[in-house]
C-alpha cells in the first residue's frame, strides 16, 4: 500500500488513523477495533465489510 495514500485514509467510524497489515492485506483501526480488507490494492472502507478485531490481535500490534 502506498504510504502517501495511507496517510490520507482514516477510519470511517472513528476518523482515526489506520495501520496497514501487509500479511493479512487489511487496514487496522485500533480505536474502532475493526480490520478493513484491501482487495486488489483497493481499500474497502465499509463498516459492514470490516471484521472485528479480537483482544489478542489488538495486543500483538
Amino acid at each position: 500500500m502506498d504510504s502517501k495514500l495511507l496517510e490520507l485514509l482514516v477510519c470511517p467510524v472513528t476518523k482515526g488513523a489506520l495501520q496497514f497489515d501487509h500479511n493479512k492485506q487489511e487496514l487496522i483501526s485500533r480505536s474502532a477495533r475493526l480490520a478493513y480488507p484491501v482487495r486488489d490494492g483497493i481499500p474497502v472502507l465499509l463498516e459492514n465489510e470490516a471484521r472485528v478485531l479480537s483482544d489478542e490481535e489488538l495486543e500483538k500490534k
